[in-house]
This record gives structure tokens, sequence and C-alpha cells, in this order.
């Protein structure tokens, strides 16, 4: 043969689980991703409204839960509790700030 030889490393093998956990904590490292919790009334298109103003943001919803049966909750709300892809730390502070310049009350976890 002539010429250089190469080996390729791939990665492969290694659990695509732990390639998972990997990428997420490197990404909570970066500051890519905002764990928040945001307080609605229960009513219709209370959600509908919060997504699109986190869309209009430019977040992107990795999970997303609706929790109404918190002892401290009253009985027309719910908190909703997410965690948000950003760009970095001055995108998730953005959101927050947005987001409660707009009426929500928002708990960054």
């Amino acid at each position: 043969m002539e010429g250089p030889v190469v080996a390729v490393l791939s990665g492969g093998n290694i659990d695509p689980l732990v390639l998972l956990r990997v990428i997420r904590h490197g990404m909570v490292a970066a500051g890519r991703y905002l764990k928040m919790r945001v307080m609605l009334d229960d009513r219709p298109g209370s959600l509908a409204r919060l997504l699109g103003e986190l869309a209009g943001l430019g977040g992107n919803i990795m999970h997303i839960d609706h929790t109404r049966t918190d002892v401290g909750l009253g009985l027309n709300d719910v908190w909703v509790p997410m965690q948000i892809e950003t760009k970095g730390p001055e995108h998730c502070d953005d959101i927050v700030s947005r987001l409660r310049e707009v009426g929500y009350r928002v708990v960054r976890d």
C-alpha cells in the first residue's frame, strides 16, 4: 500500500443511551437547557398561548408536563414544568424575561 494509512474511529460500539447522556450532560454544562415551571390559568387556550410565545422566542420544548394536583395551587391554577432546548445562557435569560414581561409567573428550576 502506498500513501498514509488512517484508522477510522467511529464510536459505533458506544451504547446509544450512554451517548445520549453524554450529549445531554454537555448541553446542560453549556447552558443549552432551560428547566422552568410556568403557572397558568387552567382554562382552554392557556397552554396554547404559552407554547406560541415560546415558539416565537425560538425555544424548543424537549419535555413538558401539566400539574394540577399541587397543594399550593388554586382551584383554577396549573403548573407547567418543562425543559427547553435553547441557544445558550443568554437565550435562557431572554425567554424567562420575556415570559415574565407578558405576565407569566415563571420559576427556574
